[in-house]
Formats: structure tokens, sequence, C-alpha cells
């Protein structure tokens, strides 16, 4: 495990100093528009492509669930879950906040993720077991005691609207109950923040598992908890996501998850 973590974190860094490099010329870069407010470029394509072609090599056998396409290979024993350019948007308007999100599963367990965020160059990791790292040094998510304390982190409705109410309530509630809330646009620097400690915590719904796969185990490994709007473990295909300190997570569950759950 210790080698397929450390060559696949450099598929990850390679995969980010390719979208570094495509940054200088996004006036002339194509769009396409999957669906309304969801963009896709070749850089998307071509990251995938690359991570693909070289996390196989690693686990030949390995499943794979990816944002573009490029291959969806579900239900075996391995699987690598990858959203080669979390934040295209951001991107594409030269917003710097958007990552290489790479996550593995083992038996349905996640075991391993990265998240690269590619404008600061760091590089977000965790093994199972082994605790959670930005750039080699070790991560812990924040202490903070209270809502109170706490700086939040959500990501907006774009493509789903079904449960726009709720949404905006629980924001209400933390924009009155928190320090502040932010919004980066991209799921999986949200969640590497939460396990840093930048973030206390971090909500959302209409995510997909490439959004959440590689950032969730990191926050796990930085001693933070993952669940559900309703308390439980199904984040991952679930469609939405809370992520924060075990000290705050219960009042989030209690101020958010309840006006999406109704529970």
């Amino acid at each position: 495990m210790n080698h397929i973590y450390t060559a696949a974190a450099e598929l990850v860094f390679k995969a980010g100093l390719f979208i570094r490099k495509e940054a200088a010329h996004t006036a002339d870069i194509s769009i396409e528009v999957k669906d309304r407010n969801s963009l896709v470029s070749y850089v998307d394509k071509q990251a995938e492509q690359m991570l693909v072609d070289g996390l196989l090599k690693l686990i030949p056998d390995a499943g794979l669930i990816t944002e573009e396409d490029t291959t969806d290979i579900q239900g075996r024993e391995w699987e690598w879950i990858i959203d080669p350019l979390d934040g295209t948007t951001n991107f594409l308007h030269e917003l710097p906040a958007y990552s290489v999100s790479v996550g593995l599963r083992h038996n349905e367990q996640l075991v391993m993720g990265f998240v690269y965020e590619v404008n600061r160059g760091e590089m977000f990791s965790a093994l199972k077991g082994e605790g959670a790292k930005l750039n080699n040094r070790a991560i812990h998510v924040s202490k903070r005691a209270t809502i109170a304390d706490a700086l939040m982190a959500t990501g907006f409705p774009y493509t789903d609207y079904s449960q726009v109410d709720a949404y905006m309530e629980s924001l209400k509630y933390l924009m009155k109950s928190s320090r502040g809330v932010r919004r980066m646009g991209s799921a999986a620097v949200d969640l590497a923040y939460v396990a840093a400690g930048r973030f206390d915590g971090f909500f959302e719904y209409g995510l997909s598992p490439w959004d959440v796969a590689g950032g969730a185990i990191i926050v796990q490994e930085a001693g933070g908890i993952i669940t559900d709007f309703g308390g439980g473990d199904d984040y991952l295909f679930g469609k939405n996501i809370i992520a924060s300190s075990q000290q705050i997570h219960g009042d989030l569950l209690e101020g958010v998850g309840r006006r999406f759950t109704g529970k």
C-alpha cells in the first residue's frame, strides 16, 4: 500500500502540473456544457486520462468511477474514484480554488485519498490508519468546541435545486450562529481545509462520489467526522455530506441536517 500511495501521489501531482500549465491559456479553451452550470474542457478530459492510465498501472484490475466518463467500471475489489479538476468553473474564470481529487476504495471502504490544490501547490493526502498530511506534514481538524467559534464552508446548489429552501434555511442558521460561512467552489478543497483545521465544518448537497472521495478519508484520518445529513455513512453516493471536527458535528446535524431530513 505504501508503494501505491507514493506512486498515486506522484500521478496526482503531475496532473496538477498539467492543469497549472494550461491555466495560462484559459481564454483559448473551448468549453462544453454537460448540464446547466456544469462545464468541462479538454483540460478536465486530458487530466482524467492521465490519471486513469497511471492508476491502472498501479492496480491493473481496479474499477474506476470518473467524472468525465473516461471509463466507468464499478463493483471491483479495488476502485479508484477520480475528479481530474474539481472547480472547473473557477479554473475557467481564473479564480484560485481548484484541485485534483482521487480516492481509493477497497471492498467499498475508502483507504486512500489525495486532494492537490493546484494554485498553492498543496498536496493533502491520507492512507487509512496512517493519519492525514499536507505536503508530508501531519494535519488535524480544528479543536474549536462551538458553532459560535466556527468558520464554516459550503457549496451553493448549481444544478439540483430540489432542496434549495432547506439549504437557505441552513445557510441562514449558520450566518447567525457561526463566525462566518465561505464558498470556495471546490468541494474537494473544502474537505481538505476541514482536515487542516482551516474550516471547522462543511456541508453541501447535490454532490457526486468524485467530489468527496479524495477529501473524505483525509478528514477522517485528520480526526474529523464525515456523515450524510441524517448522521449515517451514505455520504459517498447519497449526494449530501457534513464534515467537521467531533466537537461540533452533533450541532451541525441538529442545525443543518434536520432541515433537510425533517428529523
